[in-house]
C-alpha cells in the first residue's frame, strides 16, 4: 500500500469549491477562545462542504496568522460572517428554515447516534466555549441539543473535536 502525495487527491479548488453544492449544515461558534480551534472547525467545514460558519461573540475572526496556522487555508474556501449575538443569530436562522441545535450535554438532549438527519431540512449546529459551553441562554433558544456519547473520565471533547464528530454524523446522514 503506497500512500497518496497531495496532488492524486483530487481535491477542489477554492473556486470549484465556492461553485460546489454544499451540505446543508451552517455551523456557529459561540463565544470561542482558541484561535487554533477555530481554524479547526474551518478545515472540517471545508472537508465536509460546509455552507457557512458564524463566528459568534468573543470568537475571532480571520485573517490571523494562529487561525490560518490549522485552518491551512480553508478560510478562503468556507463562508463566513461574525455574528455579536449568538441568541440574535439563532432566532435569524430559525427564520431562514434551519433547525437549531446546540452540541452540548443537556436534560432531555438525543444522543448523537440517535439523531436522524431529514434530508429536506437545513441544520444550524451551535458549538460553544471550551470551558462553559454553549452558554445556557444559546441552549434554551435552539430547537434542541445533541449530545456526543462519552464513555471515560472526562467531560468533554475538544469543541473541534466534537465539531468533527458531529460535521461527520451529518455529512453521512445527507450523502448515504
Amino acid at each position: 500500500m503506497r500512500k497518496l502525495e497531495n496532488n492524486e487527491l483530487e481535491r477542489l479548488t477554492v473556486q470549484e469549491f465556492k461553485k460546489a453544492a454544499k451540505t446543508p449544515v451552517v455551523l456557529v461558534l459561540d463565544n470561542i477562545r482558541s484561535l487554533n480551534n477555530i481554524g479547526s472547525v474551518f478545515r472540517t467545514a471545508d472537508a465536509f462542504l460546509v455552507e457557512k460558519i458564524y463566528l459568534c461573540g468573543i470568537t475571532a475572526t480571520p485573517p490571523h496568522k494562529d487561525i490560518h496556522k490549522t485552518a491551512l487555508g480553508a478560510t478562503e474556501s468556507v463562508s463566513w460572517e461574525y455574528r455579536k449575538d449568538t441568541e440574535a443569530l439563532i432566532a435569524e436562522l430559525k427564520t431562514l428554515g434551519y433547525t437549531t441545535l446546540a452540541v452540548e450535554q443537556a436534560e432531555r438532549a438525543t444522543q448523537l447516534q440517535d439523531f436522524s438527519i431529514k434530508g429536506d431540512n437545513k441544520y444550524a449546529l451551535v458549538f460553544g466555549n471550551e470551558v462553559r459551553g454553549v452558554s445556557q441562554a444559546v441552549v434554551s433558544v435552539c430547537d434542541g441539543v445533541l449530545e456526543i456519547p462519552q464513555y471515560g473520565t472526562k467531560h468533554s471533547l475538544n469543541i473541534s473535536v466534537s465539531a468533527g464528530v458531529v460535521v461527520w454524523h451529518f455529512w453521512m446522514g445527507f450523502h448515504t
